[in-house]
């Protein structure tokens, strides 16, 4: 099989992905090259790479002519399918003129993140174009295929659920000890990720762990309200920026539990990476987390917004070193069971074929088609999770 795999992000997760495809199909790989200082991911050399250099949101006529070059790359590689990862502005364009191949899409986000002022830079009904644009469409979670079946009209068949691939390795990181009294929430810092809610839960742990830390770590559009919570408490360690892969390896080799304390969600991209180090996690009952955090199996779900019970489940995994190990380790079995890069190509490949046959048959559904059947309900604006 021919797949072209289209993405403006969203790197280590691509890069994964298309290795795994290349063993056995030929691939095309479009994405930007990546920023000065920031990770470049060893694509396989099996891999065709079609990198470019993504203008700003605000030069179209750059826009335009990186759309038109990606879509040259893609004609003159002749995929049978093209996937494409949660679309883009100004790639959405292209869409129409894409139609001739099975299209595929990964939707990670549904609706925009709660506080990602970045992404809201493009308005919503463009993603959704791109959406409807798909034969069929990929998410990492029951609960996501649900709110996407809601708010598309698409029907059952054209929505499949795939693992978020294993992600967090890195060749060569220095070996560091853990900590056993040190929580860490890592990743992009908005408004959704619950922040306010673990600091608010702070003086409850150390009431019971006096010498626990919690490390942040992660860029945010402003930590300063964050910063205000915390005061000059010795009890908080803050990295606000940028982490590297090898930083980030350090991060959670440390930690002796990962919390994530969302008020929302979709999917995470930092529990495969918890689970990659065999750290339990702590979250929220929000979206599809409770999918990939199993309660008392691989970690502790709390209800949102509940500083108190967020709480007890810290101090209980920290004092108990033997359930943080057990639940650690089940959570990188499982990983290993049903997200690793080789299981994840294969499911994929199934949903390309299934694009390519309906295709064959003419029998792809129209989102008309299938609202008729299907009544469209806006359920709540979930998110997703990166650094």
């Amino acid at each position: 099989m021919r797949i072209a795999w289209i993405s403006y992000g969203f790197e280590e997760l691509c890069v994964q992905n298309v290795n795994a495809l290349a063993e056995e199909h030929e691939v095309l790989l479009v994405m930007p090259h990546p920023q000065p200082g920031e990770t470049q991911y060893a694509i396989s050399d099996r891999v065709k790479h079609f990198g470019f250099d993504e203008p700003r949101l605000r030069q179209p006529l750059r826009q335009l002519s990186c759309v038109a070059a990606i879509r040259r790359q893609i004609d003159a590689f002749k995929p049978d399918v093209v996937h494409f990862q949660q679309g883009h502005m100004w790639f959405n364009t292209a869409l129409r003129s894409l139609k001739r191949y099975p299209l595929v899409a990964t939707i990670h986000d549904p609706r925009h993140h709660a506080g990602d002022m970045s992404s809201r830079k493009t308005p919503q009904w463009v993603m959704d174009y791109g959406f409807r644009k798909a034969d069929h469409v990929i998410v990492h979670g029951e609960a996501l295929a649900a709110q996407v079946q809601q708010l598309f009209g698409f029907a059952s068949d054209r929505v499949h659920v795939v693992a978020h691939v294993a992600m967090g390795q890195v060749e060569g990181a220095t070996a560091v000890a853990e900590e056993p009294h040190n929580v860490l929430f890592f990743g992009r810092i908005w408004d959704y990720k619950g922040l306010e809610y673990l600091i608010a839960a702070e003086p409850l742990i150390a009431k019971e762990v006096p010498d626990s830390k919690i490390v942040i770590a992660g860029r945010g559009d402003d930590f300063s309200r964050y910063q205000k919570l915390i005061g000059d408490s010795p009890r908080f360690e803050i990295h606000n920026r940028w982490i590297s892969d090898q930083q980030r390896a350090e991060f959670f080799q440390r930690a002796a539990i990962v919390v994530l304390p969302y008020t929302e969600a979709t999917q995470s991209g930092v529990v495969p990476v918890a689970q990659m180090y065999a750290k339990p996690v702590v979250a929220t009952r929000v979206g599809a987390l409770a999918e990939c955090v199993l309660d008392r199996q691989t970690g502790l779900l709390v209800p949102p917004r509940d500083p108190q019970a967020l709480a007890t489940a810290i101090i209980q995994l920290l004092k108990d070193p033997a359930q943080r190990r057990a639940l650690g380790d089940a959570g990188f079995d499982r990983l290993q069971a049903e997200a690793s890069p080789a299981v994840v190509a294969r499911q994929t490949v199934a949903v390309y074929e299934q694009a390519i046959a309906d295709r064959q048959r003419g029998s792809k559904p129209s989102p008309a088609q299938a609202s008729a059947t299907q009544p469209t309900q806006t359920l709540g604006s979930p998110s997703h999770v990166n650094q």
